[in-house]
């Protein structure tokens, strides 16, 4: 039997939409194929053990898995949850009418829980920009596609939320967020804040310098005497962002993996830390 199930690859800070086509026929085997790197070739191990491990099996029959286009390379472990209900369905070992109206991605644990995955935001922009219904994901990263509108996103826990949601034995209540709400609701509570900074007058004044006419600055001193810390600060005294440049740094920040669980919108301009090893530290010898 053959199923159509879809995922998404993410090029630079864009999305592409993955067919994955799963046939089931006599024989023995299980080939996958359309240029997938080490971390996919190796899910059928996760698949396995995740599928045993709630009670379904990985056929014994001949599976033959195509992600299409077959000409792009495919990476990653985020289409572990997509292959898996792929092979379900074109076993018939359950029943996914629907399956077609939803982008499924997720790295599977050996017991069946989800891991998060990266790019979720774009993932989710270009699903919308399909047509599809929804975007199942796993829930640390629902937050993340919740904000864009018309497309559901429906965070889930484990394999079986997935299998009884497709099933008709369960819901899954999608998450809903006032993206704009949210985004200027939070300028109040910044993580870190500049006020928060007690001494430290010049330079303060020198920051506030350079925040207020976009001058460059550079902080000398030596370890410890609050160089990061400050810098860490400053972006709470810059202007604000926009709703189209936190929506543009999300997608930056989701692609690289660097949003923090159950995050959605970034609404402070971001800060990379400098190595702990950036200052020297003069030796003498007595």
């Amino acid at each position: 039997m053959l199923v159509k199930v879809f995922g998404s690859a993410v090029f630079g800070v864009e999305a592409t939409t993955i067919t994955v086509e799963v046939n089931i026929d006599k024989g023995i085997g299980y080939h996958l194929v359309g240029l997938p790197d080490n971390a996919i070739k190796e899910s059928s191990y996760r698949i396995s053990a995740a599928l045993n491990n709630n009670g379904y099996k990985l056929p014994g029959k001949k599976i033959t898995l195509n992600m299409a286009p077959a000409d792009m390379r495919k990476e990653g472990s985020a289409y572990d949850l997509t292959l898996a209900i792929g092979i379900l369905s074109a076993s018939n070992q359950i029943k996914a009418t629907d399956i077609d109206k939803y982008i499924i991605m997720g790295e599977l644990s050996l017991d069946g829980s989800l891991q998060p995955i990266r790019g979720a935001l774009p993932i989710a922009i270009k699903a919308r920009e399909e047509g599809f219904k929804g975007f199942i994901l796993p829930k640390q990263n629902v937050k993340e596609a919740a904000i864009v509108d018309g497309l559901d996103a429906l965070g889930v826990d484990n394999i079986q939320e997935v299998i009884d949601f497709f099933e008709g034995t369960s819901t899954i209540e999608p998450l809903v967020i006032d993206t704009r709400k949210e985004f200027y609701d939070s300028f109040e509570n910044p993580e870190f804040d500049f006020a928060d900074v007690k001494g430290q007058e010049s330079i303060k004044r020198c920051m506030e310098i350079a925040a207020a006419g976009g001058h460059n600055i550079i902080l000398i001193g030596p370890p410890g005497s609050g160089k990061t810390m400050l810098a860490k600060r400053l972006p709470t005294i810059l202007p604000p962002m926009t709703l189209n440049e936190a929506l543009e740094t999300t997608k930056i920040h989701s692609v690289v993996g660097r949003i923090k669980a159950h995050s959605g919108l970034m609404n402070q301009r971001p800060f990379r830390s400098p190595h702990h090893t950036i200052s020297n530290v003069c030796h003498f010898n007595v």
